[in-house]
């Protein structure tokens, strides 16, 4: 259970907070989506469960264990939107082990078998990849670091609707053994698939029901 308690994020070069109170519970295994438009506040909220901004009051907590700042940084595996702009290796096997040079062969199949992408080659680039697959190498990079959470951002953008389809079949079968928090300004595909919904305006955050985002 991931759970955020009366967060409050007021940088102070900001006149209002970005985040207004937020509260929210994500049981293990479920997926949830946060949906609001540019601005809004929800890819900070990201952040800060990555440990990539403090917030300025509240609770985070991993099951009933309070996390501090540095425990945060190991909490969640972050897929920033348009993730394939960020890869650095040469190769496939290079990406994801970076940072990991001890990973060994196995766990690297093994994150890739996860996504889907057990056919490719470890030493084609990830640039030569498609769109779809570069997506799935994303959440593979994550996964291999085995975190208690998977978040994406915007994990559809710039996306055609076939590939669409198979990223919400994906996180789906994703979702049977891993906690995903996804956040988007467009759920289409990814309502049918979440356990818990919530919207976000101007940094207050309030529950909904999947359903009601189909209306």
């Amino acid at each position: 259970m991931l759970r955020l308690q009366n967060l409050i994020y007021h940088p102070p070069a900001t006149p209002q907070p970005i985040l207004k109170n937020i509260n929210l519970e994500l049981p293990a295994q479920k997926l949830g989506l946060i949906v609001g438009a540019s601005g809004s506040g929800k890819t900070t909220i990201l952040e800060i469960l990555a440990g990539l901004a403090e917030p300025t009051k509240g609770q985070i907590y991993w099951r009933t264990k309070q996390l501090s700042d540095i425990e945060l940084q190991q909490l969640a595996g972050l897929v920033f939107q348009f993730p394939e702009r960020h890869f650095c290796g040469g190769t496939v096997l290079e990406e994801l082990r970076l940072g990991h040079p001890e990973l060994d062969i196995k766990r690297v199949k093994d994150a890739l078998s996860e996504v889907g992408l057990d056919q490719i080659s470890l030493n084609v680039s990830p640039h030569d990849l498609s769109g779809g697959q570069q997506r799935r190498l994303a959440l593979a990079v994550q996964l291999i670091r085995q975190p208690n959470v998977l978040m994406l951002d915007e994990p559809t953008a710039g996306l055609d609707w076939s590939m669409r389809i198979q990223l919400a079949r994906l996180l789906a079968k994703l979702k049977q053994h891993w906690t995903l928090l996804v956040v988007t300004h467009d759920p289409g595909e990814l309502i049918e698939i979440a356990d818990r919904c919530w919207t976000i305006n101007q940094g207050e955050l309030k529950p909904i029901e999947p359903v009601a985002l189909n209306k």
